[in-house]
């Protein structure tokens, strides 16, 4: 099963929760990405692309299991900081 997801990802849980209150707002995911997320796939608008199963570390990979298409996540802690994530498809 391919799954794809955009992400920000930020050190902080509160950063995150600001982020989110900007889509909130009518913001774009792509533009907050670019101008706040630490990956360097904020450049693309934090796309990630299309992956299987596997290849994401586990509660990041929980998460986009749990959302539905078009829909953004709450922050989610991994190893790497708190990632809003939206998953594409």
């Amino acid at each position: 099963m391919k799954m794809g997801a955009k992400h920000i990802l930020v050190d902080q849980e509160y950063e995150a929760t600001d982020i989110l209150k900007k889509i909130e707002e009518g913001k774009t995911f792509e533009e907050l990405a670019s101008d706040f997320s630490k990956c360097p796939s904020g450049k693309s608008g934090g796309d990630l692309g299309t992956f299987g199963k596997g290849a994401m570390v586990k509660p990041f990979e929980e998460a986009v299991l749990a959302l539905e298409v078009g829909q953004t996540s709450a922050p989610v802690k991994t190893q790497f900081g708190y990632h809003l994530i939206l998953r594409t498809n």
